[in-house]
């Protein structure tokens, strides 16, 4: 019996990971390392979404078998996870940020919403290049 699931360690490595590496991303572009923010906020580059979902993807697969039925279904959660990275929620950022420009434009006393970045193709290849690496890692510190 394990003590530590290498599914969980996975999960939380690719989500850590990604993460940080999309502070280092900001404070360089920003050349600031006080933007902490970038530690739980979305959208950016690496996608923590893709990193996270391929890291247990991958795990699945060298530990379950790349031929089983969960292998098949974590790998239709990836499909899922990555387009609605995206495609929908690039999207409703995209329309968040037109909205909140609108608001500010009429000078309205409505609140401004909060905007949620989705992710461009390139921040969503990162993520996988991100979580499929975590993965190979975890499943051989694990064997």
């Amino acid at each position: 019996m394990e003590f530590f699931s290498p599914y969980i360690i996975a999960a939380v490595a690719g989500w850590l990971v990604a993460q940080t590496f999309k502070y280092i991303v900001q404070s360089v572009k920003g050349r600031s390392v006080n933007n902490l923010r970038q530690f739980y906020l979305s959208g950016g580059m690496p996608s923590a979404h893709s990193a996270t979902v391929l890291a247990v993807t991958t795990v699945i697969g060298f530990k379950d078998g790349f031929g089983s039925a969960v292998f098949g279904l974590a790998f239709l959660i990836v499909l899922v996870v990555t387009y609605d990275a995206m495609m929908v929620r690039r999207s409703s950022g995209e329309q968040g940020a037109s909205l909140t420009a609108l608001i500010k434009e009429q000078k309205s006393k409505v609140r401004l919403p909060r905007v949620a970045k989705g992710h461009t193709p390139f921040e969503v290849l990162g993520g996988a290049v991100v979580g499929v690496l975590v993965g190979i890692a975890v499943s051989f510190a694990t064997i």
